[in-house]
């Protein structure tokens, strides 16, 4: 399987997961907890999975997109399911998606799912792909929502305001007897109370360290450690909270400000692709380096970062923008051959996360 993005390979609607999902075991594990949101899904799942597993629990993990290899979308207690595993609960799915006309993503939900099921996990931690409302994760009942951060993004398919954003990923919270969100904006607030007058905002707590680098990641790790101590309060997990924040403490997280050693230079990645993202990591631009000697801002044709440009300029000596001219290796490439001892940061989807990642080895050279 591939690596498309989500939101080209989109399908509203859940009729055709149910449809697949008629082909597996049914399943129903202790806890299933969605995730939607902006920005902070993915590492507020890890954060989360990471907590719940040292409780004792056996935690399936289901997240998107993948960096180097499919496997890492499914995970079980954090290791990515076998190929063989997967290519087995394929061969039993792919002629039913097909008859079915399923996407990408929604055959890729229902292999996690059936993958948690033949593996009996005790809690399913499920993250949105694009909103929430006609999402395939939403396609299957669940007890706890969380919302992170929520920006402008998607808007194809989710609206271009934030209220109408707010709107379609409120529905994460459809069915849930725990619904928390990360700190938000008092419009999307509202709008999102509008949906669920029960939902509890978080505080951001203090961390004394992370293992993942940036501010924002302390909304993210409060958000997962309020989760878990909803659920141990309630009685539906019983949990060593010292513990649990001690596992989101060192949870890593691939992908966001991942930092790379390219010869003398330091290198950090970033999967930020929109604007919201951008501006959550300004506040820890100059802890990187002051100033970077580059940042390098990949976009796609149909998603343009330029107006991020000059919310980066004044972090970093120069900002390299491309679009298909050149690969990210390749500019990256030339900008260590500027400044061999120098500091960079790249920015782009997980492809461009991907493509550097994969050429570490020539870049060093």
């Amino acid at each position: 399987m591939g690596n498309p993005s989500a939101d080209r390979d989109y399908k509203p609607g859940h009729e055709r997961v149910r449809q697949l999902l008629s082909h597996i075991r049914p399943f129903r594990p202790k806890l299933r907890i969605r995730v939607a949101g902006t920005n902070g899904k993915g590492s507020t799942c890890f954060m989360l999975a990471a907590a719940l597993k040292s409780c004792g629990l056996k935690v399936g993990l289901y997240t998107s997109p993948h960096i180097l290899e499919f496997n890492e979308r499914i995970r079980i207690d954090g290791v990515p399911v076998a190929t063989k595993a997967l290519e087995q609960g394929l061969s039993r799915l792919m002629p039913h998606a097909i008859a079915a006309g399923a996407s990408y993503f929604e055959t890729a939900t229902a292999l996690a799912l059936d993958q948690f099921a033949i593996a009996n996990v005790d809690v399913e931690i499920l993250e949105a792909g694009v909103g929430a409302r006609l999402d395939a994760s939403t396609a299957v009942d669940a007890d706890m929502a969380l919302i992170t951060p929520i920006g402008i993004d998607h808007q194809a398919w989710l609206g271009d305001t934030l209220c109408k954003i707010s709107d379609e990923k409120a529905f994460v919270m459809a069915g849930c007897r725990y619904c928390l969100s990360a700190p938000q904006p008092p419009d999307v607030m509202v709008q999102l109370r509008l949906f669920n007058p029960e939902l509890v905002e978080t505080t951001t707590e203090p961390w004394p360290s992370l293992a993942v680098t940036g501010r924002h990641q302390l909304v993210n790790a409060s958000l997962a450690y309020a989760a878990v101590k909803v659920l141990a309060d309630h009685g539906s997990i019983s949990c060593d909270l010292k513990r649990a924040r001690e596992a989101i403490a060192a949870c890593h997280v691939p992908g966001r400000l991942q930092k790379i050693t390219l010869g003398r230079a330091e290198v950090w990645l970033d999967a930020a692709h929109n604007r919201h993202a951008v501006e959550a990591l300004l506040p820890t631009l100059k802890m990187l380096a002051d100033p970077l000697d580059a940042i390098l801002v990949f976009t796609r044709e149909d998603r343009s970062l330029e107006d991020c440009i000059p919310l980066l300029a004044p972090y970093t000596k120069s900002v390299v923008t491309r679009l298909e001219s050149i690969s990210a290796p390749a500019a990256l490439k030339e900008q260590l051959c500027l400044h061999p001892d120098g500091s960079f940061l790249v920015l782009g989807s997980f492809i461009t996360v991907a493509e550097i990642l994969r050429h570490s080895d020539q870049l060093k050279q």
